[in-house]
């Protein structure tokens, strides 16, 4: 059989996408299969994207494997932050003032600095390598998922992505979005889905390393191996093993709403654990986002080791990927006992844009979404939060919403909290009510939207929630949504005033 290592050390995301379903070989980080060196064994070696180059998760017997490999003409392929390894630097200092450069292998002569994409994307094939050997012009398929997509150098591009929006803002342009180096072996990209969506791709991998067809029968085989093995902890090294239910839900899928009244509050984070915390107990969960920010799901899909799917992008005016019409049956088919949908900034942000929709509110009206509303302490303080999530929460009784949560999130004094929690109940009643005290978080590393190290994270989070919120009553919560259309602009408007 024809041996594809697939790199398995923290901070990757083995389960992100499928790899057309080669990777037969976990390989960890003391670059071996079998207690045999990874180059004497593997044909050739896939590395996912994820925070691999943020977590410097690599060591040095893995990169001496890895640049045998490479001497020796096996195919290295590297997707994202794999990808990112593979090249000299990335300066992952997008809200610094300076540039905050980790080194890669410098296997691929370019280098990385931020630019945020999240879009699906079509790109175009500009040169062969032992990926698009012979495809020259052909268009091919996938997503962009980064903060850090700005390639430049000397390397020899294979790809160029068609994108319309980056950094938030609408720029159509065509950008590098793959390289390869000039033996052809090693190529980067930052197209996820590559291999899933682009059976030509798979087919000149499998052609590289002379798979015939009883090759790829046992590559199909052991792949169903690796899958099982990946899925059966949470995370990458975490020590926390998943319980596994073969049984379906008894309903269809229930869905809830994490919003809030603005950026920072924490939704991402309490997202992240409640999830974690969930798929612990054995539950098949996971997370979707509205609009087109994908990255914020990425910690929850990290934990419970799911795909990004075309329909974890909630369609606002024209940002996102899947109308919510469609998302509803799409979530609904894969049987998912649970649903997240996290919110974007404030609840209400985007609500009289005359595109329909373009909020949470019109997202969590349409579906017939229960909320839980997050209100965060540490801008604006205790009583300020207290104000604003009172205030949200009786526009959002006005729209028709129903909120069946609240949550004071990085709470500093629990006194303040106390008479904070008195004012919000004697103006509104909900079902369940928390409050979860700030959590010490190193400064960097712990954004999903700028820089993530994501096992502390994750950890962090499943630790706070387990600890502060009661997850049974949360899942009680949670309702199967019914999409009833889009509420008109005009009635939006005049609710609003």
């Amino acid at each position: 059989m024809k041996n594809i290592g697939f790199l398995y050390v923290k901070g990757a995301l083995p389960a992100f996408e499928d790899f057309g379903h080669l990777p037969t070989h976990i390989v960890g980080n003391t670059g071996t299969v079998h207690a045999c060196k990874m180059h004497k064994e593997l044909d050739g070696l896939i590395i996912p994207g994820g925070s691999i180059v943020e977590t410097q998760s690599v060591g040095r017997d893995l990169e001496r494997e890895i640049r045998k490999m490479d001497s020796e003409g096996k195919f290295i392929f590297g997707m994202c932050s794999g990808f990112q390894l593979l090249a000299n630097q990335t300066d992952i200092g997008r809200k610094s003032p300076c540039p905050v450069e980790k080194k890669g292998m410098g296997i691929l002569d370019v280098s990385f600095s931020p630019m945020v994409g999240t879009d699906r994307v079509k790109a175009k094939i500009v040169n062969d390598s032992f990926l698009t050997k012979n495809l020259e012009g052909t268009s091919v398929t996938g997503f962009h998922c980064h903060t850090y997509g700005k390639i430049t150098g000397d390397a020899k591009p294979v790809l160029k992505s068609y994108v319309k929006r980056t950094d938030y803002q609408n720029d159509p342009r065509e950008i590098t979005s793959g390289v390869t180096n000039d033996e052809g072996n090693a190529v980067g990209v930052m197209l996820h889905g590559a291999l899933d969506e682009n059976p030509m791709l798979r087919n000149n991998m499998l052609e590289f390393i002379g798979a015939d067809d009883r090759d790829q029968t046992e590559i199909k085989a052991a792949n169903k191996v690796l899958l099982k093995q990946i899925k059966s902890e949470m995370g990458i090294e975490t020590g926390i093993e998943v319980i596994n239910s073969n049984s379906k839900p008894f309903h269809n899928t229930k869905m809830i709403m994490m919003a809030s009244t603005g950026s920072d509050s924490g939704k991402t984070f309490l997202t992240t654990g409640i999830i974690g915390a969930l798929r612990k107990r054995g539950m098949r969960v996971t997370s979707i986002k509205v609009g087109p920010d994908i990255r914020d799901i990425v910690p929850s899909l990290y934990l419970n080791k799911e795909k990004m799917e075309d329909f974890s992008s909630i369609k606002i005016g024209n940002l996102g990927w899947m109308d919510l019409d469609h998302v509803i049956p799409a979530v609904n088919s894969k049987n998912f006992d649970l649903v997240i949908v996290e919110g974007v900034m404030s609840i209400f942000t985007g609500l009289l844009n005359e595109k329909i929709p373009f909020s949470s509110a019109e997202i969590a009206l349409a579906a017939k979404l229960p909320v839980i509303m997050v209100s965060p302490c540490n801008k604006g303080g205790i009583e300020t939060a207290a104000v604003d999530i009172t205030a949200h929460v009786e526009m959002m009784e006005k729209l028709g919403i129903n909120t069946v949560g609240l949550i004071l999130n990085k709470v500093y004094d629990s006194k303040i909290a106390e008479e904070a929690t008195e004012y919000i109940k004697s103006r509104i009643n909900p079902e369940y009510f928390a409050t979860i005290p700030k959590v010490k978080l190193k400064e960097r590393g712990n954004m999903p939207e700028v820089e993530i190290k994501l096992e502390d994270f994750c950890l962090n989070a499943i630790e706070t929630v387990e600890k502060y919120l009661d997850l049974e009553k949360i899942v009680k919560l949670a309702t199967t949504p019914q999409f009833s259309g889009y509420t008109d602009f005009n009635t939006l408007v005049n609710s609003f005033k």
